[in-house]
């Protein structure tokens, strides 16, 4: 995904460090090569739990630690640049971990199994009530942040193409990572949940239609219609399908399996719901943490919902956390040594546009001063999965320059770190009083 390796070691002390090391490795899986997936998914637990146990210890949001587990051991982290050899994933560069396209794939994984849990907590009477209002916030929330990211890169003297692709990139808010800073703070159940993951989907439609326009900007040399008109219609047909004919079919099938009174027959049943609702979200068009959602709204209208959340907890922590390790493995903070001062000025913005912009959509819904607050300060700095995505995009049609994307990636790693503190000061300011220390994990 990040473009670029790093340069071989010189030989001599660093030499003997690579062969010692290799040699070791080779000693201890000496059926499993060292670029296997089984060495990197040791590696990515036993660290990831090391990591994460000292940030518990230190009273910090277990996201945090799961990001430098994997800014530690990822293959182009620069720590291991000069002490293990260049390895060969699709890449590149050194490191620990090697096959970064297989992690990814368990990423995937993990962010359809976080919405999938998560939906389970919001049946369809409490997400109509917020519909309206999540449209409106999660609009004005996207693209008063691309205007106000587009002219900062611009004023940086950034290409067009170039420009836009930040300012898409930089105005959605990572899913994932605010799902996961809600579950930690006990927030799931509350009404704020359901705002924030209400306007999450809206942007997470509005990011499939800016992949859409700036694809067919590049490629046409226009904006194509019908492609936006396309994916709005398939979108709404996904959503009024699941709301009508799926809350009549699915809830009672999972009702019949829970019947059985086997476990295994209940999760296999569940997954398939989640999988082939992500499946179904992907083949139209649209993304997969949508379906997921969905998929869990769905079940949410069973009579077995909390046993089916229950089965499915332990499976969907294990590969959330491969996704956060993978996020913080991927950055290749090399490639932007000379954008320093660009990367913090877009950091600035569009957390604090994006903050304000959410602010003022939900006072102007009249949400109330607390719960606009709250909604705020959780959208506002978080971007990631689409972020990564939609500049994806543009390396995929040629459209970008060399330090786009790792740009992209680092910002968003870098606001993913600010994340739980921002989300933190957010709950003192809606309370009136100091936060607590901060989530245990």
């Amino acid at each position: 995904m990040i473009e670029g390796a790093l340069q071989a070691p010189d030989p001599g002390i660093q030499g003997t460090i690579t062969r010692s090391f290799s040699a070791a490795i080779e000693q201890l899986t000496p059926e499993v090569p060292h670029a296997s997936f089984v060495t990197d998914l040791a590696v990515i637990m036993i660290i990831g739990a090391v990591v994460t146990l000292a940030f518990f210890k230190i009273r910090q949001p277990l996201i945090l630690g799961y990001l430098f587990a994997g800014m530690i051991i990822g293959p182009l982290s620069p720590l291991w640049s000069g002490l293990l050899p260049v390895g060969a994933p699709p890449e590149g560069g050194p490191g620990i971990l090697s096959d970064v396209s297989a992690l990814n794939l368990f990423a995937d994984i993990g962010i359809i199994l976080l919405l999938f849990v998560i939906g389970i907590e919001f049946p369809y009477a409490r997400i109509r009530s917020i519909g309206k209002k999540a449209f409106a916030i999660g609009t004005l929330g996207v693209f008063a942040t691309m205007g106000a990211t587009l002219l900062v890169a611009t004023s940086f003297g950034v290409g067009q193409t170039d420009a836009l692709f930040i300012a898409a990139a930089l105005s959605i808010s990572s899913t994932a990572i605010i799902a996961k800073l809600l579950e930690e703070a006990g927030l799931i159940r509350k009404n704020i949940s359901i705002l924030v993951l209400g306007v999450l989907i809206v942007e997470d439609i509005i990011a499939v239609l800016l992949i859409t326009s700036l694809q067919s900007v590049v490629l046409a040399g226009s904006i194509s219609l019908e492609g936006i008109a396309v994916v709005l219609a398939v979108a709404v047909a996904l959503i009024a399908g699941t709301f009508t004919v799926g809350t009549r079919v699915i809830p009672p099938l999972i009702d019949r399996m829970a019947a059985t009174e086997h476990r295994e027959i209940l999760l296999l049943s569940v997954l398939g719901v989640c999988f082939g609702y992500a499946l179904l979200a992907n083949v139209a068009g649209l993304s997969v943490a949508i379906g997921a959602f969905l998929a869990g709204v769905l079940v949410a209208e069973s009579r077995s919902s909390e046993v089916s959340k229950l089965l499915s907890r332990p499976i969907k922590d294990m590969f959330v956390a491969i996704f956060f390790v993978s996020v913080g493995a991927l950055m290749d903070v090399s490639q932007i040594q000379a954008h320093v001062a660009l990367a913090a000025a877009l950091i600035a913005v569009c957390v604090s546009v994006k903050l304000g912009s959410n602010l003022a959509g939900c006072l102007l819904g009249r949400l109330g001063r607390k719960t606009s607050v709250r909604a705020a300060f959780a959208l506002g700095p978080p971007r990631g999965e689409f972020s990564i995505v939609i500049a994806k995009s543009g390396v995929d049609v040629g459209a970008l320059s060399a330090f786009v994307f790792p740009l992209v990636g680092v910002v968003s790693v870098v606001t993913a770190f600010m994340s739980p503190f921002i989300f933190r000061a957010g709950e003192r300011a809606a309370a009136g009083r100091r936060a607590p220390p901060g989530p245990r994990g």
